[in-house]
């Protein structure tokens, strides 16, 4: 007869073994699994916020004995790396208020196993954004100035108080889940004011996801005539709302490999299809202004914005298509193709737009230091090992079906 196992006992930090190469550390009714490739993402981490103490200790044109300069930004270039970063990581964010326009608004109650992780992932990408954008000022420290003297004209006014109430928002979204589990006393609140939260989740993104855009509609001299156009605007919003889709896909990757959790294939067909059908708008708009604007012949004039032109359109549009509407969006694997892929041209987009397009009116060249590249690569996986804190202690994944748990169609095991 085995001996008795004594209960954890409460508040005591204890390491358990998880196979040959994990261990699981725990405090009290917390806990985080350890494993090579987590222990990767945490010195990535940690090299990215010693860059950013740099940054903040010596400010954006500082430089560091044996590192260089802590950023190459300049006057030519006041936005680089940084804020191509940020405007991707809104994008990619996307996926937030897409589902919850499909689930809540639009009654599709077949979304609800994906709607928590989709939440969390769109609330992470949001705090990075407004992380990044603090550093990028260069008085960082003035960063609360906008909320107490309003530009009522400004976009960027417009971006910044937008941005700041959705993550509110996405945060207040998600305590429904985190007093769940503590501060339980909290938690009748939250689901009562949940339909509010949604309401305000749905209209913010709308606002800032197209302003983005607007803010190079006096840039008409400066950006390429290939991205510049009168509906720049309508175009990011259109993107940031096929991206949430793909991005759902990518994230479904991380699941699996990490909890071994699959997503509901028919969710991600579906989101897939809906996404694609939002990318043929997008690409018949695009195709409509370049031609009513006599540009289509900048397409093939074999300069490098029209290359990185076809690189976008052609690997980030016209490839997910033919996967979308074909039978491999029957196959899980092709699914997760199509999200990185359309994810792929949404960020070559906003670097076309930031970046390529702009370089030849700059007046100068300019290429990311390698201080921005790390404090870029570490908020990234700063953001991923979050993710999975949180998914590790509260119910994120609760409905996504553990492997082996549950037949998949054939068409799925063929993939």
């Amino acid at each position: 007869m085995s001996a008795p196992v004594d209960p954890p006992r409460q508040g005591l930090f204890r390491i358990h073994r998880e196979g040959c190469c994990a261990v699981r550390l725990a405090f009290d009714q917390w806990s985080f699994r350890l494993t090579p490739a987590r222990l990767v993402l945490i010195a990535v981490t940690a090299a990215g916020l010693t860059v950013l103490a740099f940054r903040l200790l010596l400010g954006l044109g500082g430089s560091v004995p044996g590192l260089g300069l802590v950023t190459h930004l300049n006057d030519d270039w006041p936005w680089g790396l940084w804020i191509t970063r940020d405007l991707c990581g809104v994008a990619l964010a996307g996926g937030g208020y897409g589902t919850a326009l499909m689930l809540y608004v639009l009654g599709n109650g077949k979304l609800k196993p994906i709607a928590r992780a989709t939440l969390l992932s769109s609330l992470i990408g949001y705090i990075l954004v407004v992380i990044s954008l603090l550093i990028e000022i260069g008085r960082y420290w003035n960063f609360w100035r906008p909320a107490v003297n309003w530009g009522y004209e400004s976009i960027l006014f417009e971006v910044f108080i937008c941005v700041s109430l959705y993550t509110i928002v996405q945060t207040l979204k998600l305590c429904e889940v985190i007093t769940e589990k503590v501060f339980c006393m909290f938690h009748r609140f939250f689901v009562t004011i949940m339909p509010f939260l949604l309401i305000l989740g749905i209209v913010l993104p709308t606002l800032h996801q197209s302003s983005l855009g607007a803010l190079y509609l006096m840039m008409d001299e400066k950006l390429h005539p290939l991205w510049f156009s009168s509906y720049i605007f309508i175009f990011f919003l259109l993107s940031s709302f096929f991206v949430g889709p793909a991005m759902i896909a990518v994230e479904s990757v991380l699941a699996y490999f990490a909890y071994k959790r699959l997503a509901p294939l028919p969710v991600l067909k579906m989101l897939a299809k809906i996404g694609g059908w939002m990318m043929v708008v997008y690409l018949v708009l695009k195709f409509a202004d370049l031609y009513g604007h006599g540009k289509l012949h900048l397409i093939f004039d074999g300069s490098y914005e029209s290359i990185a032109f076809l690189i976008e359109i052609g690997i980030g549009i016209i490839l997910p298509l033919c996967i979308v509407f074909t039978s491999l969006v029957n196959y899980r694997a092709w699914i997760v193709v199509y999200g990185f892929l359309t994810a792929f041209g949404v960020v070559m987009n906003r670097t076309n737009v930031i970046m390529i397009g702009m370089s030849r009116e700059a007046g100068s060249s300019y290429f990311p230091s390698g201080m921005e590249i790390v404090l870029t690569i570490g908020l990234v996986t700063g953001g991923i090992l979050v993710y999975m804190f949180l998914c590790e202690n509260f119910n994120i994944l609760g409905a996504y079906e553990k492997v082996g748990e549950k037949t998949e169609s054939a068409s799925d095991s063929a993939s």
